[in-house]
């Protein structure tokens, strides 16, 4: 289970600068077998809503989902660039090193 700070309540107001695909890429950028509850519980979105999420960032080649045993397994695809005009020029890797430093890519360097 990820040992992240949960989501404030409902009530309180939040503004974030992250969409909540960032926010699922960094609970498995920090754990690469995380369950889907998990992920859930600490972004502050319903289990259905990180499915469909997971099943977007696989589906444009961000994450590769690996079956271990009854759950899955997450890999990262640390050299796919964005897809936004804006940010195209960034890769996720880079993306994911400078909103989770210890991320690390899995030739196992940091660059």
């Amino acid at each position: 289970m990820l040992n992240l700070p949960k989501s404030p309540p409902k009530s309180t107001p939040a503004v974030t600068f992250l969409s909540n695909h960032a926010h699922v890429l960094v609970a498995v950028a920090r754990e690469p077998d995380v369950r889907m509850r998990d992920i859930a519980d600490t972004v502050g979105i319903t289990e259905r809503a990180v499915q469909r999420i997971v099943e977007d960032l696989n589906t444009r080649g961000y994450i590769i989902i690996a079956k271990d045993g009854r759950r899955n397994r997450y890999e990262i695809q640390p050299d796919v660039h964005l897809s936004h005009p804006l940010t195209q020029h960034f890769t996720l890797g880079e993306l994911l090193r400078f909103l989770y430093p210890p991320f690390i890519t899995r030739a196992g360097n940091t660059s």
